[in-house]
């Protein structure tokens, strides 16, 4: 796993324009390894839900609040490399807020009304926006399967209200059009082991998935050690994040996947 840009290129142009772009942050075996595993494991699709977009379609999540120490997608949260990234960007320890994986399927994946993830952590009592999150692109995401949409340099706006959408909680859309307004629009389209790292503050969205390929993207949410939550919610409070080495992150991918293969050697 690599990490760059970094440094103050990184740093400014994340707080100029809300997120920052890593090609190949996965390189090809680590990649294969998350797609692998994403789609074998039955822990997965045991905890799988649907949210309806208000558009007659429905998202299909896997949302995990902890970290095991022989899963793959755990470790990929752990990363030192990736860790310490955020922090250049967050200016502070982080933690592990959760993370999860977002299933677009093929024709019938549903779209994420515009919102900010901020929108929805206020509510579990972070008192400041210093939080972010990194998209792994599990599939290749591009216009046509509805890869992420941002519009540059809105975390700048701040906490917008939130309302339903559907079983969806959307920002304000008065104040929403006259930022598409006034606003770059960006599709982000990734080729997979891309990532795309964005603000807490920043308006995304996605449509709906009417191709034949699907959209699965694994996405890390931290939060700052200062920003720990002022009560107890759904997603956990502060507690120090165990770094992992490259190797050690590819190491558990690979025992991870022997597991679901069920070619461990005894």
């Amino acid at each position: 796993m690599k990490c760059s840009p970094g440094g103050t290129e990184a740093a400014s142009r994340f707080a100029d324009d809300g997120f920052v772009v890593l090609r190949q942050l996965l390189d090809a075996e680590e990649t294969e390894l998350l797609q692998a595993i994403a789609r074998r494991d039955p822990l997965l699709t045991a905890t799988r839900s649907a949210r309806a977009d208000g558009e007659g379609g429905a998202v299909d999540l896997v949302v995990e609040n902890g970290l095991a120490d022989d899963d793959y997608l755990s470790a990929i949260v752990r990363s030192q490399a990736l860790v310490e990234f955020m922090e250049e960007l967050l200016g502070d320890e982080v933690y592990h807020y959760h993370h999860k994986l977002i299933l677009k399927e093929p024709l019938i994946g549903g779209a994420w009304t515009w919102h900010q993830d901020y929108g929805y952590w206020y509510s579990n009592g972070c008192l400041f926006p210093d939080m972010a999150s990194c998209m792994i692109a599990v599939d290749r995401a591009t216009r046509e399967n509805g890869c992420l949409q941002v519009l540059k340099g809105s975390q700048r706006m701040g906490r917008v209200d939130h309302v339903r959408c559907g079983d969806q909680t959307g920002a304000d859309p008065e104040r929403v059009q006259a930022a598409c307004e006034r606003m770059e629009l960006v599709h982000v389209q990734l080729d997979p082991g891309d990532a795309v790292v964005f603000h807490g503050n920043l308006l995304h969205r996605s449509d709906q998935n009417r191709s034949i390929d699907p959209r699965w993207a694994f996405i890390c949410c931290y939060n700052t050690r200062s920003n720990s939550p002022i009560r107890e919610g759904r997603h956990p409070l502060y507690s120090p994040l165990q770094r992992l080495s490259a190797a050690t992150v590819r190491a558990v991918g690979i025992q991870h996947l022997q597991r679901l293969q069920g070619t461990v050697l005894k």
